[in-house]
């Protein structure tokens, strides 16, 4: 009897073991299943908030108090484009850029379409999306579906730019530039610019392509904006972006920047293809406007050091000559420093006040004494911006460069020397106050905001940047806008605290490519355009961004 009760007790054991080990491969297969999705706990949370926030009616939007007349008014639903339009972009659209003149990249420049031509539909994604990686994975890798274009993977083939593996491209950090990764082009720069001491905090990448350099910027704690025209290189400004680096569709052509003047800490061209020489200096101008007094201009690649370099460039060296001496005398014009020169990459620093400049050609043309950073739609001149004034010969002008995290919330010098009307120290200071209260009652309500779901992030409303400061951590960044509408220009204030940002008008579309923000804030966007023909139209292929989106509104 007793070895008939073992043999019973052996068999049950036996069971049990078979059905452990059978539930075991069940949940890691779902396991497995859940992670290659790509959807995870943030995911299902950002969903539960979207159902009680409601992405069509904001809880917190008062709308009867501002808009009386049109409370009884039953919103129109938009419905999806057709599939066609998965990336589609408003003011870049390729039919309509190849009816514009060539002359300067001037059919690669915004052209909006008009009213009667604009769609009121939603922006659908592409058959496969998937949710993004997070940082830093997204830096290296970006789901095939998201952005289904693999010319750059043959015509970069040998410049370690992109690769298609599998269902995922791969960025190995290349460039045209730097084939022993962005990491090593980086530290040649670093032996001449000061990363490290956080002096250098903003950049501006001109001709980003798929923007690997400043996705390795990050690692100094730069921040780059950089820009792209969308062109033949399909979907460079789009894989930048995807990659949870700060990007906008952009070129350097006929119109300004959209930037304020001494804004960044420093420029850079990577073989841009931009004709610095050309139209007398006119580009070179441009960049002078946006670099702080001090900052540095990199350029790499064609022509510098032309006469080591021309056979392998497959140009003729008096060609290559010829526009590299344009570039020294349009830098000497400008009274840029070379400090740097060595294989292909040259370094030129702008001096830090107008005294400084003893040696700039008596015959050189000013721009008019205007407002510098009246840019939207404006005309790009030959001309040189003036600095902003000094009262002492080793004075920089513009205020003193302050490290960053340091300078994030220090009184930016715009507003201590009174550049700014109505806007005082005080001012400035609860500002900072306030919006970190907002922002710690923001993350009370989304609590997944700052745990790495978010990377790209905008601010429709930026006002002095006090959201975006709040919210500064590593595992994401702000695109801070400045309504061209708005009261108050404080997009230099936002770029003097070691933030970036952009002027835009919200009656047109943003210039980048749909679903590339994970959150997008308004700060009294409605309000500010209330009695204006706003193109929210446009908007819903801003807010069919990537996946889950939240869009707080603070308009009370």
């Amino acid at each position: 009897m007793a070895k008939k009760g073992n043999a019973a007790e052996s068999k049950t054991r036996s069971s049990i073991s078979i059905f452990v080990v059978l539930g075991l491969c069940c949940f890691f297969y779902i396991l497995g299943a859940w992670q290659r999705s790509g959807f995870g706990k943030g995911d299902s949370i950002a969903i539960e908030v979207t159902k009680q926030t409601d992405c069509s009616i904001l809880s917190n939007l008062n709308f009867e108090t501002h808009h009386g007349d049109e409370a009884g008014k039953i919103a129109d639903q938009f419905k999806p484009c057709d599939a066609q339009y998965i990336d589609y972009t408003p003011c870049q659209d390729q039919d309509r850029a190849m009816t514009f003149p060539r002359e300067n990249m001037n059919y690669r420049e915004r052209h909006c379409p008009p009213e009667g031509e604009k769609l009121h539909c939603l922006i659908p994604a592409p058959k496969g999306y998937a949710t993004p990686f997070p940082w830093p994975k997204s830096r290296d890798y970006v789901p095939f579906a998201n952005a289904p274009y693999k010319n750059l993977t043959v015509e970069k083939a040998v410049q370690n730019w992109i690769q298609y593996e599998g269902n995922v491209f791969r960025f190995p950090g290349g460039g045209t530039q730097f084939p022993r990764g962005a990491d090593a082009y980086i530290d040649e720069l670093a032996s001449v610019i000061p990363f490290e001491n956080g002096m250098v905090r903003t950049a501006l990448d001109t001709g980003c392509g798929v923007a690997s350099w400043g996705a390795y910027l990050f690692k100094k704690n730069v921040i780059a904006m950089s820009f792209a025209p969308r062109d033949s290189h399909v979907a460079q400004v789009q894989f930048a972006l995807e990659r949870g680096v700060p990007a906008v569709i952009g070129v350097l052509g006929t119109i300004k920047l959209p930037y304020p003047s001494g804004a960044f800490d420093m420029a850079h061209c990577s073989r841009c293809l931009i004709p610095w020489g050309a139209n007398d200096g006119m580009y070179m101008m441009e960049v002078d406007r946006v670099l702080r007094p001090g900052g540095y201009w990199v350029l790499s690649g064609p022509p510098i050091s032309w006469s080591i370099n021309y056979r392998a460039w497959q140009r003729p060296k008096e060609d290559l000559q010829e526009e590299q001496s344009k570039i020294e005398e349009i830098a000497k014009l400008l009274c840029w420093e070379k400090k740097y020169e060595k294989g292909e990459i040259a370094i030129w620093r702008k001096r830090i006040n107008h005294d400084s400049c003893s040696e700039q050609d008596s015959h050189v043309t000013f721009c008019e004494a205007t407002n510098a950073n009246n840019v939207w739609y404006k005309q790009m001149e030959a001309c040189v911006t003036p600095y902003p004034k000094t009262t002492e010969p080793a004075e920089v002008a513009g205020g003193v460069w302050k490290p960053f995290p340091e300078r994030l919330n220090a009184v930016p010098f715009r507003i201590s020397s009174g550049s700014i009307p109505g806007v005082s120290d005080e001012t400035f200071q609860e500002d900072d106050k306030l919006w970190k209260k907002h922002v710690k009652a923001y993350k009370r309500t989304n609590k997944i905001i700052d745990s790495g779901r978010y990377r790209n992030i905008m601010d429709m409303n930026a006002g002095l940047g006090s959201f975006a400061a709040a919210l500064e951590s590593p595992k994401l960044w702000v695109m801070n806008v400045m309504p061209t509408i708005a009261e108050k220009d404080t997009l230099g204030v936002i770029y003097d605290r070691g933030l970036i940002g952009i002027y835009h008008d919200w009656c047109e579309a943003f210039s980048t490519y749909p679903r590339t923000y994970d959150l997008i804030h308004a700060n009294g966007v409605f309000s500010l355009y209330k009695n204006r023909q706003v193109s929210f139209g446009s908007a819903s292929y801003l807010f069919n961004f990537r996946c889950e989106k939240f869009f707080y509104a603070s308009d009370i």
